[in-house]
């Protein structure tokens, strides 16, 4: 399946967690913003976890090449040679992170030939860690334990959406409306995804642009747990590194594959 045995997963695990240490160490003494080239803010904790990341995983499995948000300019003559590679956002959730509300997470995932078949991804304010393997189980870790998480199937009403604090539009706005009896829950980061996989939210529908590193480690958790990730417009699960843009198109995240979430995004 990944080519990756259970030590090799563990240690991708630890690098994950000592990137949120290192984030945290920001967060507390405060950080610079600059902004890149699509104006979309960069911190220092956003490179000081790029780098560890990035270092640890050449270490670990030097022959897999790794990309990362902020090393995202190989171009793709190089990428489309890729059949397996980590997928990276070393800090997903910038803004949350720039507001303070804690809502911000790191993301590893591991592609082989399209798709998503490791991901972790770590919350640094509470350290909490979900992780998964393609084909088995999602788990939730917390203090060193391991619980085995499941999507809600079928869900009650209200349906439980995540709603993007940061990225919200019209057209989202009349997708929610066709939803009927929902329960809104402000969410930042690929945390949607790991609260969808663990049974708390059932739906985090996103009509607008993220990139490949958004959704990778968390739509790996995710159908793990027995959830779906599909684009809005084919109804495909998201694959990786198919094209030369790295940006994704409009997507439901689902608990419950049987929603009947065509409808909500019909004509949008």
């Amino acid at each position: 399946m990944s080519g990756l045995d259970r030590l090799q997963r563990e240690a991708v695990i630890d690098i994950a967690q000592r990137a949120g240490v290192a984030i945290m160490q920001v967060y507390a003494n405060g950080f610079d913003i600059e902004r890149k080239d699509d104006d979309s803010p960069v911190t220092t904790a956003d490179l000081a976890a790029h780098r560890l990341i990035v270092d640890g995983l050449a270490a670990l499995t030097p022959h897999i090449p790794v990309l990362s948000e902020e090393s995202a300019q190989l171009p793709w003559e190089t990428r489309r040679q890729w059949s397996r590679y980590w997928l990276v956002d070393p800090l997903d959730g910038t803004r949350e992170f720039i507001k303070r509300n804690g809502e911000f997470s790191v993301n590893i995932a591991l592609i082989v030939d399209g798709h998503a078949v490791f991901g972790v991804v770590q919350a640094p304010v509470t350290g909490v860690v979900w992780h998964a393997m393609r084909g088995d189980r999602a788990y939730r870790r917390e203090n060193g334990q391991d619980e085995v998480i499941i999507t809600r199937v079928p869900p009650a009403l209200p349906l439980r959406v995540a709603a993007s604090r940061s990225h919200r539009s019209d057209r989202t706005e009349l997708l929610l409306q066709r939803m009927g009896e929902i329960e809104m829950v402000a969410q930042g980061s690929s945390l949607k995804f790991c609260r969808i996989a663990e049974g708390t939210l059932d739906v985090y529908p996103r009509l607008g642009p993220t990139s490949e590193w958004d959704t990778a480690a968390g739509q790996c958790v995710l159908e793990a747990a027995g959830g779906v990730l599909l684009a809005a417009d084919s109804g495909a699960p998201f694959q990786y590194n198919q094209r030369p843009r790295l940006l994704n198109g409009d997507f439901v995240a689902l608990g419950d594959a049987s929603l009947p979430w065509q409808d909500w995004v019909a004509g949008l």
